[in-house]
């Protein structure tokens, strides 16, 4: 195969990578506390002896919007929401890990847990407890559980150290490889839930620009072959 189709090949499996991340965007456009995933295209150029240099494109790297999702007031005593900065700190078989979505329960131990069961974090890095006897659960902005104006503990809200090595894990769970920091001015909010942080509208744009873009570079692929067909027949007729 000739540079061209090469070329055109490491394109198409980068828009291929690019149609996934958006179909899960979309696909998670009414999930708690979702971050919009996007794709960055590079370009890497190698200098040919005697020839045109040869223009290689690859789409290994994701970024991570962190935009404020909507918020959805609920009423309910253990959702959260973020407004602003943060995550929440959870704690997993697989290590500490961050998400923003806040729809926590009590387990049967009084730990606060997330929907998968995995424990919330205080500022501290330990398990938030609620007694069993606890009645009249509030949650100030800064994270302060309180029982009947008793404070029992303070929810963590950290952020990535380098939010550019922000891991996803599952669909609202990330890895920061880098560590974390607290975040001093956080504000949280008893009884919202933060919604994706998708917009659909240039998601489904942005869809149907990467299909137009895969079917031009499937078009020019045909050309090609169907041009290194027809040259070789012809070579073969006139030997």
């Amino acid at each position: 195969m000739e540079s061209t189709g090469y070329t055109t090949l490491t394109r198409q499996v980068g828009l291929m990578r690019e149609m996934q991340v958006v179909a899960n965007n979309i696909a998670n456009a009414a999930t708690t506390g979702f971050r919009q995933e996007g794709l960055v295209f590079a370009e890497y150029i190698q200098r040919n002896e005697g020839g045109p240099s040869l223009s290689m494109a690859s789409a290994d790297v994701r970024h991570t919007s962190m935009t404020q999702g909507a918020l959805t007031q609920t009423g309910g005593e253990l959702d959260l929401a973020i407004e602003g900065e943060g995550f929440f700190l959870v704690e997993t078989p697989g290590g500490e890990r961050l998400t923003r979505a806040g729809s926590f329960a009590l387990s049967a131990a009084g730990d606060l847990v997330t929907p998968a069961g995995f424990r919330v974090l205080d500022a501290g890095g330990a398990p938030v407890f609620v007694p069993p006897d606890a009645t009249g659960l509030g949650i100030s902005p800064d994270g302060t559980l309180s029982a009947d104006g008793r404070p029992l503990s303070q929810i963590g809200l950290v952020r990535p150290t380098d939010p550019t090595g922000l891991i996803r894990e599952d669909g609202v769970m990330f890895r920061s490889e880098a560590g974390f920091e607290p975040v001093e001015d956080g504000r949280m909010l008893q009884g919202f839930l933060e919604g994706a942080n998708v917009d659909p509208v240039s998601q489904v744009a942005r869809m149907i620009e990467v299909q137009r873009a895969y079917e031009m570079g499937q078009s020019f692929l045909e050309a090609e072959n169907e041009r290194l067909r027809t040259a070789l027949q012809t070579f073969v007729k006139t030997r």
